[in-house]
């Protein structure tokens, strides 16, 4: 049923949703890592979706693409970005993978005729998928988070697949449980209950936690530790306070505050390979706590139209690589968020001038597209420095043929399929797709080699002739319009390897302090402790406009 010898450790919510089980996943996979062991981190989404590519990012946040294509949920960007590596398609999961590959299988009769059920033939797809994303990464542990919250009719047969592969290795299976302990502020007290019904629920699973992550704005007295570990059945040093920190990076830090790396050893009889060295790690949280060097930063977007919210989550990648390159140069980023629609009049235009630099990262479709294209066309005037990702690229390269050019009416045929001058078209292998419905799945997805023009800023920021950078996207640069674009100043710095595909436009340094677009999406290989060369090279410059 599970791979003899390997470990696993089962992340579950409680109490409500949003209070860190991906941070806390996250911070556990690196405190394990950090102590000499292989581990990989696995995330389990019960909803119905075969993947997270078809949702909109006001409903699921942002879309995180793998290196293999495979679109995920956010988490699946902390993961790698605390592990420092790539993660596979195996150490990803939703219900909609799970009963496809269940009922292609049925009807290709790989039941021989039996009554298919959930239990036991889904529930054990689950358990050969854990088995099988163990068995890829060739780790020792596995951590797995399992989405939503103790309680949601969606998620019990995971944690009921969790349950039986406890049962049949109770050595090697352990449960943390990540709650909420609210502080009313009419009461001015932590409330331990709502995390002992959480308790109680999960046992009605027949699964009892191992150990209890707090999480609560107030760090946990030891006074409130007796009391949910006596209620609970939890050990008193197994319950982990985790209050609210100023970055998700600190996070680990406190877990080994609370020695919760050498606990979840001790639980899983493993021996600790080695002393865990904080030191690099350490050393970037301190980084992003500069605060006597900022650098203000706008950027330009279109997912803004939620209520009185601002919804970050749809650029949480961005958000993170403008801090990992802030941290290395040892300046702030001060990140503003400025909706594209408000920039149709000059007056809402010229707010763009108090920025040292200008973000338009990826998107889909018409809302707020003429904004973007005139902020593009204004930080080339004003040598504001331009950073354009994916659909970014695009109105880089729109407002260049529009205004350098004279080729009114430029556009992008995603958005006018009647266009004069179709700059941006669909990719040739995509428009069988569209005309035939598919779009899950489909896109230009996953990692593809661009080769870099010598004496460029890629050249220059990557320091390398090729690289490899994650895609997702149907629309490219029309090639018909490449010779026009570059006889005009416009640069093509990076390519496919057969000079097909436009994979990087800048302007040179002679004319522009950074004016740059990609096709692919390079915050998507952002590290901690490996800052995304183009974002190191945009922050500079950046800080050199500020002067």
């Amino acid at each position: 049923m599970a791979l003899e010898g390997h470990k696993y450790i089962f992340v579950l919510g409680g109490v409500m949703s949003g209070v860190g089980k991906g941070v806390a996943t996250s911070s556990m996979g690196l405190i394990l890592q950090q102590r000499g062991y292989g581990v990989n981190l696995v995330k389990i989404d019960p909803y119905l979706n075969v993947d997270a590519g078809t949702m909109n990012p006001t409903e699921h946040g942002e879309v995180f693409v793998l290196k293999s294509g495979l679109e995920t949920d956010q988490d699946m960007g902390n993961y790698e970005r605390f592990l420092n590596r790539d993660l596979g398609p195996e150490d990803y999961m939703t219900s909609g993978m799970v009963y496809q590959t269940v009922i292609n299988r049925e009807r290709a009769l790989g039941y021989h005729g039996k009554f298919v059920e959930t239990i036991p033939h889904v529930r054990d797809e689950i358990i050969d998928r854990l088995t099988t994303a163990a068995a890829h990464n060739g780790s020792r542990i596995s951590v797995i988070e399992i989405g939503g919250t103790v309680g949601d009719f969606q998620n019990a047969l995971f944690i009921d697949a969790a349950r039986v592969m406890r049962l049949k290795n109770p050595n090697d299976v352990r449960f943390v449980l990540v709650s909420y302990l609210p502080v009313p502020n009419t009461i001015g007290e932590m409330k331990t209950k709502p995390t002992q019904s959480a308790v109680r629920e999960l046992n009605s699973y027949g699964v009892q936690p191992d150990f209890i992550v707090a999480r609560s704005n107030h760090a946990m007295d030891e006074k409130r530790k007796e009391k949910l570990a006596i209620w609970c059945n939890v050990q008193p040093n197994h319950i982990i306070s985790a209050p609210d920190v100023d970055s998700i990076y600190d996070v680990p830090l406190n877990f080994e505050q609370d020695n919760l790396g050498d606990l979840l050893l001790d639980a899983l009889s493993l021996s600790k390979e080695k002393v865990a060295d904080f030191t690099e790690w350490n050393k970037f949280v301190a980084g992003t706590k500069v605060k006597d060097a900022e650098v203000k930063i706008g950027i330009v977007g279109k997912y803004f139209d939620t209520g009185d919210y601002i919804l970050s989550d749809a650029y949480l990648s961005v958000i993170e690589a403008l801090k990992f390159s802030g941290a290395e140069l040892k300046v702030k980023p001060k990140i503003e968020w400025i909706n594209a629609k408000k920039l149709e009049s000059d007056e809402d235009l010229e707010q763009l001038s108090q920025y040292d630099g200008i973000i338009v990262p990826g998107g889909f479709g018409e809302t707020g597209i003429e904004g973007k294209i005139r902020a593009a066309r204004f930080c080339r005037e004003k040598k504001i420095p331009y950073f354009g990702l994916c659909y970014g690229m695009h109105m880089l390269v729109i407002e260049y043929a529009r205004n350098v050019l004279g080729l009114e009416g430029a556009h992008t045929v995603e958005i006018n399929a009647e266009t004069n001058y179709p700059v941006v078209d669909v990719m040739p292998d995509q428009k069988a797709h569209i005309s035939e419905g598919k779009y899950g799945g489909t896109m230009r997805l996953g990692s593809y080699t661009a080769k870099l023009g010598e004496g460029t800023i890629a050249r220059e920021a990557y320091g390398a002739d090729a690289v490899e950078e994650r895609h997702r996207h149907r629309y490219e640069i029309n090639p018909e319009y490449v010779p026009q674009l570059i006889e005009k100043g416009l640069v093509f710095s990076g390519t496919s390897p057969d000079g097909v595909l436009m994979e990087i436009a800048e302007l040179p340094k002679s004319e522009h302090p950074f004016m740059l677009g990609c096709q692919f999406h390079p915050e998507l290989q952002a590290r901690p402790l490996a800052p995304h060369p183009l974002f190191t090279a945009f922050l500079r410059a950046s800080i050199e406009k500020k002067g």
